[in-house]
């Protein structure tokens, strides 16, 4: 578990290979489909990596203007075919006209909020796409803290508060109503938009079916994806849009921790430099158990261990896990798939160190492009 050549702990690396292979399914569906796929900077926003992005993607969708000021400085600067589109549940007065001075697209919420801003982005920008994000009130989200079509949502458009009016001043409607899941979820909730919307369908440009697309994952069907977007285009004589971010990151990286100590209560605990709380928010939120290199579930395997963060929170806890030999202080763990949703949603709780960020290069070589101290803590601060 040890290796002497490794930079110092807690990193996350991405692994370039891996990162290109998911591009490569990716721009499959775009270009057996027609589809224009966009990186949802939300779940992936690793602005190193996006030399090799570009090459594939067709812009970035951001959920705010500091999002939307990453895409356009780091994803489209130079190219001009490069989208930015930008979505917000509510807009502020003193971010909108910045945000159309940036944005190629800006998707609106509501109608309240098309109508209130609408003559401002368009005498910045005449030739600026805009949008109203649609709930079709349906989808199977496995968790309600990321359905964003579940009770009470404030995500969207229902077909009951939608006023034709909007139709005026659009050039598509959006939707987004999955979370990692595969094309059938996706199937469900078409059938559901296209029952309550698509007597709105003539004239737009284009539709945008959102993010939370598995296609990248092992055993998701990406014919029946490529399938699906082709007889919708075909149907409605209209451009579709979709914004993963996790299927961007899905598999293409770790998060590489050190134990810093092993105490006993009850059971072997396991104190590491890293932090669920502050470095894998998703495992608590979700939750989910993240997989460790070389690990069983606890009994599995002769030796067993709880993983616990190196903060103050007592639920600061990965998960239990075994492994064949007993582990010592000064191993590296290795927690697999933690490029997507985590550092985006990093914290500096405790004052701990976040970890710096890594990319292992195609031809193998290993580069610490970023590295986290005192000042990123500080600096939050007043």
């Amino acid at each position: 578990m040890q290796n002497s050549n490794w930079p110092s702990t807690p990193y996350y690396m991405c692994e370039e290979s891996l990162l290109r292979a998911n591009l490569e399914i990716l721009n499959r569906v775009q270009v057996e489909s027609g589809a224009k796929i966009i990186l949802a900077l939300k779940g992936f926003a690793m602005w190193s990596t996006f030399d090799l992005v570009k090459q594939y993607l067709k812009g970035c969708t951001a959920s705010g203007l500091h999002e939307a000021l990453l895409a356009r400085e780091e994803f489209a600067k130079d190219d001009e075919n490069l989208e930015v589109h930008t979505y917000s549940p509510a807009y502020k007065d003193e971010d909108i006209e910045d945000i159309a001075r940036i944005s190629d697209h800006i998707v609106f919420n509501s109608p309240n909020q098309l109508f209130k801003y609408y003559d401002r982005v368009k005498e910045i920008d005449s030739d600026i796409s805009l949008s109203l994000r649609i709930n079709p009130e349906q989808s199977s989200s496995p968790k309600d803290i990321y359905n964003p079509c579940g009770l009470y949502s404030r995500l969207g458009t229902t077909l009951e508060n939608f006023d034709e009016r909007v139709l005026e001043y659009v050039d598509g409607l959006n939707f987004h109503a999955l979370c990692e899941q595969d094309v059938d979820a996706l199937e469900d909730v078409l059938q559901a938009f296209e029952a309550k919307f698509s007597n709105y369908f003539k004239g737009l440009k284009y539709i945008n079916f959102g993010g939370g697309h598995h296609i990248t994952k092992e055993g998701y069907d990406v014919d029946k994806l490529i399938r699906i977007i082709k007889e919708f285009r075909e149907k409605y004589d209209v451009d579709v849009y979709l914004e993963p971010g996790e299927a961007v990151g899905w598999q293409t990286g770790v998060l590489v921790s050190t134990v810093l100590d092993i105490v006993h209560n009850g059971m072997d605990i396991a104190i590491l430099d890293t932090s669920a709380e502050a470095h894998m928010p998703d495992t608590l939120a979700m939750p989910y158990r993240a997989m460790v290199r070389g690990s069983g579930e606890a009994g599995e395997k002769k030796h067993t261990y709880r993983f616990g963060g190196n903060t103050c929170l007592a639920g600061d806890i990965m998960g239990d896990y075994s492994f064949d030999e007993p582990l010592q202080v000064g191993d590296r763990v290795i927690f697999e798939d933690q490029i997507h949703y985590t550092f985006v949603k990093n914290t500096t709780f405790n004052g701990i160190k976040l970890p710096s960020l890594a990319i292992l290069r195609e031809d193998n070589t290993l580069d610490v492009i970023k590295e986290f101290g005192y000042q990123d803590y500080k600096n939050r601060l007043s």
